[in-house]
């Protein structure tokens, strides 16, 4: 009965090794022994309404995003991964119209349309436009809220960018 319990406790012990789950948090589907590289080439402004530090605070998000987030070699052309693309949208609208025509909110819109290349699997090049928004209050002028909001707008497309391209969400 003793060594039964031994071998009981042993075979236990050799399922438990063999059994493994494996997270990984950043959520990356990158098969690194194949990509290695990434080229992201700045994204430039083609808004009917242009706001110059709309395109720098997108490119440093997007830079940024994959820099953290995988262990992709930022390179400035060729790279195993390209996105390239461009902010096609730059809209200051009203909404929420008050019972005396006036506006309560005001709404910040960027659209951005971006290419993807993967070179070691053209199946999964695309374009797309993204798309995201805030609200804030009239009473405040865009001058005020706009650099937060567009932070705030960046970080949402390129998340979503990031998922699209090399996260399987």
């Amino acid at each position: 009965m003793k060594h039964t319990s031994h071998l009981v406790l042993l075979l236990s012990a050799l399922l438990l090794a063999a059994c493994t789950i494996s997270y990984k948090f950043n959520g990356t589907v990158i098969d690194y022994n194949k990509v290695k590289t990434i080229a992201i080439t700045d994204f430039t402004n083609h808004a009917a309404m242009v706001y110059a530090p709309a395109a720098i605070a997108f490119n440093e998000q997007i830079k940024d995003q994959y820099t953290r987030q995988t262990r992709l070699e930022m390179v400035d052309r060729n790279g195993d991964l390209e996105l390239e693309g461009e902010i096609t949208g730059y809209d200051i609208t009203p909404q929420s119209i008050t019972a005396n025509a006036v506006s309560a909110e005001t709404r910040l819109t960027i659209r951005v349309r971006v290419r993807y290349t993967n070179n070691t699997n053209h199946e999964e090049d695309f374009e797309k436009t993204y798309s995201a928004y805030r609200n804030f209050d009239s009473s405040l002028l865009i001058t005020d809220v706009q650099d937060q909001l567009i932070d705030e707008i960046a970080e949402e497309i390129c998340n979503s960018i990031y998922n699209d391209t090399v996260a399987n969400w």
